[in-house]
């Protein structure tokens, strides 16, 4: 038989770095087999007994405001909070092709990593409005032949106060976008902002991921009202919130009510722990905290979760090379997860997790599913969060989308 492209010797991740490899068959862009040593024709990639996975899922990400550290206006005490500030004082000069370039080469960077699906959220305040959205909204469409990526469409800087803004997300909404969310912390009225956000999502059928519950007070954590809300509307399994900064500040025996709370109402969190741990504590001049959520912790009460980067390069992140196996072993070391079990769940949370909040029901490794694969070099997904390993080759929908050279390290030649 025929097919586009055999993947051999790949190491699966229900094995282990001692286990039988496979080889992995593609036509027409999905799996067509999956066993040992497959007979046939076509183009023929041999992994070397190295770990295949699904392509990664980044489920929080901030793709139009990235890469603008050099236009803001400059930090001048390094405790500050002011990061929406100063990226509201340069909005008003995005430019639909400003957005295009700068997200496109950030984009990039998260194919070379291995990501091959992304939910970005789209800033549309009054002063950028919709030109991002444009912006990003073609950039789909442009680079829809390495990675599914989704819009999600909110207000960064207010919404229940600012009266023309709505128009520009009920304008997003009705162009396509699938998400709609928010940055409660900002308005006048959180409260009343999460409760519009909701309406809106059953209106236009929209699934919800809001920022929430950043800080560290655990007194008026928002959290409960999204899963009050979810509940009455029937969104579960549609609603992700991002941050969830508070969570790490609440005793275990809360955390895990939280999780199980969670759970019930199918209301997922995504943490962000670059951003997470550089906006944390800043009150606080010794023994910081550190402000990124267990999300470990509240798997393990049944809770979904994921670990995504969120911000490349601008005043909320000002750093970040599109790696999110980086900020997954980040994350591993800030929340003290070290065994083969828990590195193993952190793959997860940049996995297949991540795919259940897009509502990404053909993921994964199975016969006919789309034959996204990465190729590690490593064996097994723990070993891939531990060394923080390079993904070798990319594929999406069985077609190439990247190959990374492995080094060659020069030793000096023996003479006499």
């Amino acid at each position: 038989m025929a097919f586009d492209l055999i993947l051999r010797n790949a190491r699966l991740a229900n094995g282990d770095a001692a286990s039988a490899t496979v080889d992995i068959a593609v036509a027409d862009g999905g799996i067509a087999a999956i066993e040992p040593r497959i007979s046939g024709g076509g183009e023929s990639v041999d992994a070397r007994g190295r770990f295949v996975s699904p392509g990664l899922v980044e489920s929080h990400f901030h793709l139009d405001k990235s890469r603008i550290l050099d236009r803001v206006p400059p930090l001048k005490d390094r405790r500050a909070t002011d990061y929406m500030m100063r990226t509201s004082a340069v909005k008003h000069t995005f430019t639909v092709e400003d957005v295009y370039t700068r997200a496109r080469d950030t984009l990039e960077q998260c194919l070379l990593n291995g990501v091959t699906h992304m939910r970005t959220h789209v800033e549309v305040d009054p002063n950028v409005g919709l030109r991002g959205f444009e912006a990003i909204e073609r950039l789909a469409k442009d680079y829809a032949w390495a990675i599914d990526l989704q819009l999600c469409v909110f207000l960064q800087e207010g919404w229940t106060n600012v009266p023309e803004a709505e128009a520009n997300v009920v304008a997003a909404l009705k162009r396509g976008a699938q998400v709609i969310g928010g940055a409660p912390r900002y308005d006048a009225d959180g409260p009343g902002q999460i409760r519009r956000i909701f309406a809106l999502a059953k209106e236009f059928d929209a699934d919800v991921d809001i920022h929430l519950d950043g800080g560290y007070t655990t007194h008026d954590m928002a959290i409960y009202l999204v899963c009050d809300l979810a509940d009455q509307i029937g969104w579960g399994g549609r609603v992700a919130i991002g941050h969830g900064n508070k969570y790490s500040c609440l005793p275990a025996a809360e955390l895990e009510a939280l999780g199980r709370r969670l759970a019930d109402s199918g209301v997922a969190v995504t943490v962000l722990p670059a951003t997470d741990l550089f906006t944390s504590g800043r009150h606080l001049e010794h023994s910081v905290i550190r402000g990124v959520a267990d999300a470990n912790a509240l798997v393990a009460q049944g809770a979904n979760c994921a670990i995504a980067t969120n911000n490349v390069l601008n005043p909320f992140t000002p750093y970040g090379d599109c790696s999110l196996v980086r900020i997954a072993n980040l994350y591993a070391n800030v929340v003290q997860r070290g065994t083969t079990e828990d590195l193993s769940e952190c793959f997860a949370l940049v996995t297949s997790r991540p795919a259940r909040i897009l509502r990404k029901s053909d993921y994964g490794i199975a016969l006919g599913n789309p034959a996204d694969l990465i190729v590690w070099n490593a064996k097994t997904p723990a070993e891939v969060i531990a060394t923080v390993a390079q993904p070798l080759l990319g594929f999406k929908r069985g077609q190439r989308v990247f190959t990374r050279e492995m080094p060659t390290l020069h030793r000096p030649s023996r003479s006499g």
